[in-house]
């Protein structure tokens, strides 16, 4: 007999479901923003991995989940527009980074500065506030959070 999945609290039902609504909003405006710099949502993802520091393909595949040809051909058409360049690693010339461009990172900086959808209710939170949620979301993400 097959044991029934636990049952889940109303409160914790209803940050699940607050969770998502702020995902699909971030989406939303994140899509919209790619689109103001004629770049797919997954070349704006990639490129604003790529401001954060250059990586070879297979990071850049890990973290958004998806095959490391895939990311090739992003990185191809990010390439051809002059916002991302590929460059030996140093610390292995066998490896490729993939790094962005004075232009990309200009690019990736004004996507950034137009995700606007969470700065107002933000700004209304204490600074108490603002470090709780972030230490929570770490928490839930399963990385370190500093005392």
């Amino acid at each position: 007999m097959a044991t029934p999945p636990p049952r889940t609290d109303p409160l914790t039902r209803e940050v699940v479901e607050l969770i998502g609504s702020v995902v699909a909003r971030y989406y939303e405006e994140y899509e919209r923003a790619a689109a103001e710099h004629s770049l797919t949502g997954a070349q704006a993802r990639v490129l604003r991995l790529l401001s954060l520091e250059p990586m070879p393909m297979r990071r850049i595949a890990r973290q958004l989940k998806c095959e490391p040809s895939n990311v090739t051909g992003i990185v191809d058409r990010l390439e051809a527009r002059a916002l991302v360049e590929r460059r030996p690693d140093p610390a292995d010339r066998r490896v490729k980074l993939a790094a962005p461009t004075e232009k990309g990172l200009a690019t990736a900086e004004l996507m950034r500065d137009t995700l606007d959808f969470a700065r107002e209710p933000l700004a209304g939170l204490s600074v108490t506030e603002r470090s709780l949620l972030r230490d929570l979301l770490k928490r839930m993400l399963g990385e370190d959070v500093l005392p």
